[in-house]
């Protein structure tokens, strides 16, 4: 039997409605087995009961969303919370006997793994409310920019359709106030070739006087080379500003939720320590935080690098399969988060510039280089967090 601190190991199968609580003793004795409602009340009866035969350890397998209220009212009790991530508990359920899926099935092997395999678990951060809130601001900025991207696609898609010369015009800036104020304005091709030149530059210049010249005289330009009209043209010019008001409406809304996002970054300690290195900016910060916390989970950057998806994996098999190939694993938005804060550092620090360019000079592609400057930022990221320090920046190795 494995030595612990705790006397109980309760496993909770959490559900919207209702809750699957399995304790077990050190032994693997079961000293509770039952279906629960989503109540604090409930809960609180339970870990008091369960505090009767020593220190207790919650174990959740969703520390947030429909598990949060159990997590609280864990703490508040007194008890330890960890939480088994679920990729951990599903090969952790193949050792044991059966292939029901149940929530008693679930709850038992969520308690096990706590009682026989502790390294298994993970630590829910302790109620920090700046990370409560960056969970619920985060995810809703992460909805509005799909919805961003699927309305941009929906408009480029109609303009390649009426008017192709007008979508290469348009297509790279859907997403600009200008673009946005034409297209809510006038809709297609059809509308902006009766508006005029100059009715489409004075609207272009009151939403953003900067480029407005040329790009209206590039509009203009590719009206004149399509003088055809495709069928559904009439339509187009009738959907495009309902499309063109909800995409600058959800860009708004970005705008918003960023401002909120970093005032509420400002509170957590480690924020000044994310921002500070180049390329990450709030949105990235915030993902970060999210995912790694401070960092503590990661003994070293590898573990970290290996969590985001960043290292190779080795395939050895023999003599005929020898070498290291590009995870196909790991956590995607925390990969996509390290990934395109590469991308941003390439203009804003010249050591990642460098960097990138001495990959390229090696034959690497695009892609390949980034993910190598990801990785290695992982390190330098890894040891800020694990030291409490801000980006410290070293002049590039000569060639």
């Amino acid at each position: 039997m494995i030595e612990s601190e705790f006397a109980v190991f309760c496993g909770l199968e959490v559900g919207k409605e209702a809750h699957h609580a399995t304790a077990l003793a050190p032994d693997g004795a079961r000293l509770f087995d039952a279906p629960l409602p989503q109540g604090e009340a409930e809960l609180r009866a339970l870990f008091a009961e369960l505090a009767e035969y020593g220190p207790v350890q919650v174990i959740v397998d969703q520390p947030n969303t429909i598990g949060a209220l159990p997590v609280e009212v864990a703490r508040e009790t007194g008890c330890a919370v960890a939480y088994l991530p679920g990729l951990a508990m599903r090969r952790m359920a193949d050792l044991h006997p059966g292939t029901a899926k149940t929530d008693a099935r679930d709850a038992y092997v969520i308690a096990d793994a706590g009682r026989a395999m502790p390294h298994a678990l993970r630590p829910v951060d302790v109620g920090e409310e700046a990370l409560a809130e960056l969970t619920v601001l985060v995810g809703f900025d992460d909805d509005l920019a799909a919805e961003a991207t699927r309305l941009a696609n929906r408009i480029r898609g109609l303009l390649t359709q009426v008017h192709p010369a007008l979508e290469r015009v348009l297509g790279p800036r859907v997403g600009q106030k200008a673009t946005l104020a034409l297209i809510g304005k006038y809709g297609g091709p059809a509308g902006m070739r009766a508006a005029g030149q100059r009715r489409l530059l004075t609207t272009a210049k009151k939403a953003n006087p900067r480029g407005a010249d040329a790009l209206v005289d590039a509009i203009w330009t590719a009206l004149g080379e399509q003088t055809v009209i495709v069928p559904g043209t009439k339509a187009a010019d009738q959907v495009l500003p309902k499309l063109a008001a909800s995409l600058a409406d959800t860009l708004d809304q970005r705008t918003q939720i960023a401002a909120q996002v970093e005032e509420v970054l400002d509170a957590h300690p480690l924020a000044q320590v994310l921002t500070s290195m180049p390329g990450v900016g709030v949105r990235t910060a915030a993902r970060i935080l999210l995912e790694v916390g401070d960092g503590s989970n990661f003994p070293t950057s590898g573990h970290l690098a290996a969590y985001a998806g960043l290292a190779p994996v080795t395939r050895r098999s023999g003599i005929s399969i020898k070498g290291e190939f590009p995870a196909r694993s790991g956590n995607k938005a925390l990969k996509r988060a390290f990934f395109l804060s590469a991308f941003a550092a390439l203009r804003a620090d010249p050591i990642s510039r460098a960097y990138y360019d001495r990959k390229r000079r090696e034959g690497k592609k695009h892609n390949a280089a980034l993910i190598c400057l990801a990785r290695r930022r992982v390190d330098v990221l890894h040891a800020m967090l694990r030291d409490g320090t801000c980006y410290q920046p070293q002049a590039p190795k000569a060639a």
